[in-house]
């Protein structure tokens, strides 16, 4: 007996993008769409109707803001999202808000040649509805606190934390970095994002974090204190100038499908940081990461992976920690901490 398809309803005001999405959804055999609507107002009604696994959904719409209408859903109503977003300064602003209201991943729509477009997006609009599909959507709370500011270890600068994610992630590096003091030591992440978002994504972090946060660029020095962001389309890779840590990007070939890669990240980490590194893999789909957590561990590294009930998708932890890459698995409001400790640790042990 097969599984039971996965039930999608698509809520948009363009008439050309409900046609398209309906048109990959329903290509695909494991997904079916429910309904489609033109605004929230409608999509009300017909999730009480359909109860869809998942909900597609523009931002810009009449009658309720998009934004608006996710924030009471996942209030009152927590299923999974999937946000359709403009490729635009502004659209990247909104999507960005949107996950951090509890949505699980986008779609960018092209800005030219949408039918196009979308049509070559078919595959990844499908991967992200199953992964959608699987995900722990979580129930979003008014007046949440704050997160609890953290007190700063002794390091050097040789010390070195490299990030990776990808569904849910933008969400998981906003709660691993918020909380980490001013004097913690250099990290480098990759989150699996299109051009023209990673920026947006920086400069919200470096808004909320006392450490600083900006998109990597080529050639600079990798400082204590900062966060550096692999940017979309670009491999993020440790190199060294002398006796310091720099950022190396390039647009080589995507590995594991995706350009920027945590491997490709977590493999330099493991050949020029070794013992001085810490790695963390977060929630994501895929393997991405997972070989590479591996060969940072073999080389002395520290390795974290977020454990399954604090993920959005357990796809690329759960890979780490089967092929061993994993000393630890923490929740993910343990990490950052967890972190601290470990490069303490470290510190305490070369004075020693």
């Amino acid at each position: 007996m097969s599984a039971p398809k996965i039930k999608v309803l698509c809520v948009d005001d363009s008439a050309l993008i409900r046609n398209l999405l309906k048109e990959i959804i329903q290509s695909q055999a494991d997904m079916e769409v429910v309904a489609v609507a033109p605004d929230p107002l409608v999509a009300r009604d017909l999730i009480k109707r359909h109860n869809p696994d998942v909900l597609t959904l523009d931002v810009e719409m009449p009658r309720m803001d998009g934004l608006d209408f996710l924030e009471r859903l996942m209030r009152l109503r927590p299923m999974p999202v999937l946000m359709v977003s403009s490729l635009t300064q502004a659209g990247s602003d909104i999507t960005l808000r949107a996950l951090e209201l509890g949505a699980v991943d986008f779609v960018a729509k092209p800005t030219l040649g949408i039918r196009d477009g979308m049509l070559d997006y078919a595959n990844d609009i499908a991967a992200k509805i199953r992964a959608a599909a699987r995900s722990r959507p979580r129930q979003t709370r008014p007046n949440q606190e704050p997160p609890r500011r953290l007190s700063a270890p002794i390091i050097g600068s040789e010390k070195l934390v490299a990030i990776g994610a990808s569904t849910g992630g933008t969400e998981a590096i906003r709660q691993v970095l918020e909380p980490l003091p001013a004097a913690s030591p250099a990290i480098i992440i990759t989150q699996h994002m299109p051009g023209g978002f990673t920026r947006s994504f920086a400069e919200r972090l470096d808004r909320l974090c006392q450490i600083s946060v900006k998109e990597a660029s080529d050639g600079e020095r990798l400082l204590p204190g900062h966060a550096y962001i692999a940017p979309g389309d670009m491999h993020l890779e440790l190199a060294r100038s002398g006796a310091n840590y720099i950022a190396r990007l390039h647009d080589g070939p995507p590995v594991n499908r995706h350009r920027p890669s945590v491997d490709v990240m977590f493999d330099s980490v493991a050949r020029l940081a070794g013992a001085n590194a810490v790695g963390v893999l977060l929630t994501g789909m895929g393997k991405d990461g997972a070989a590479g957590l591996v060969k940072m561990r073999q080389a002395g590294a520290s390795t974290l992976a977020q454990d399954e009930a604090s993920c959005v998708v357990f796809g690329m932890p759960r890979e780490a920690i089967a092929l061993g890459g994993a000393d630890e698995t923490v929740a993910l409001p343990e990490v950052a901490p967890r972190i601290l400790a470990l490069v303490a640790a470290a510190g305490r042990a070369q004075r020693v």
